[in-house]
């Protein structure tokens, strides 16, 4: 490995994020969704009718990028969007069909083992934690 490497902030977690999301998409593989799209689902079923924007948000996201990523869902009949209530005509509100709260009920479980063998390697659930906060706080960056 490249000596810069190792002191790289931006390679590092770069490095972390990508063998974790491939640790949550072996677990999450039987239910045919990627960890991105778990992530949206779990989004929308706690805010119910959440806005386009305010989702890419939550997920540090693009627009665009959050579209594409929606059209898949969409296809399989596992979320719908719809005009909001308020916000004006061009903010789409989203939520979850019958369909994707039965995605996301197959998914859960199987989310908790991913969430289960994080914490283990740790070394339990308060380190885990830890390192939870500490990943948000760096999504928090300016």
């Amino acid at each position: 490995m490249n000596s810069r490497n190792v002191f790289c902030n931006c390679f590092a977690a770069r490095q972390a994020a990508r063998a974790l999301t491939r640790d949550y998409e072996r677990h999450l593989a039987p239910t045919g969704l990627t960890s991105s799209q778990f992530s949206i689902l779990i989004l929308i079923d706690e805010r119910p009718g959440v806005g386009m924007r305010e989702l890419a948000d939550e997920l540090v996201m693009d627009r665009t990028s959050l579209v594409r990523a929606l059209k898949p869902l969409q296809r399989d009949g596992l979320v719908v969007i719809g005009a909001a209530a308020s916000g004006g005509p061009r903010q789409n509100a989203l939520a979850l069909t019958a369909a994707g709260i039965a995605k996301l009920a197959e998914a859960e479980p199987l989310w908790r083992n991913a969430q289960n063998e994080f914490a283990e390697r740790f070394g339990g659930e308060g380190p885990a934690a830890e390192a939870r906060a500490a990943l948000h706080r760096m999504s928090e960056l300016p």
